[in-house]
């Protein structure tokens, strides 16, 4: 396991690797962050709400406890948790 700590601890994931492949699951503080991908990255709401901007969306759009989204890989998108929210992300190859 690994722990990654983003915006000053506002936002924390623990990564694992298994037989499903790579994820993390993590929370974030209330806030508005910015992440870029490496890979391909498919998110889940696990509690809380996050509305999320990705490149090419017209507006941004909300997502919320159960609902999910992608990004594909080698792009910022504009995220902000409008609550204490807890999220998994898979790490998908292309």
């Amino acid at each position: 396991m690994q722990v990654n700590h983003y915006f000053d601890d506002n936002v924390l994931s623990i990564g694992l690797d298994n037989a499903a492949g790579h994820h993390t699951v993590g929370v974030m503080n209330p806030g508005r962050y910015e992440f870029s991908t490496s890979q391909h990255e498919h998110m889940v709401v696990i509690s809380g709400t996050l509305v999320i901007q990705r490149d090419g969306d017209d507006e941004p759009q909300l997502f919320s406890e159960g609902e999910s989204f992608d990004v594909p890989a080698h792009q910022r998108f504009q995220c902000e948790a409008t609550e204490m929210t807890a999220y998994l992300c898979t790490y998908l190859a292309g």
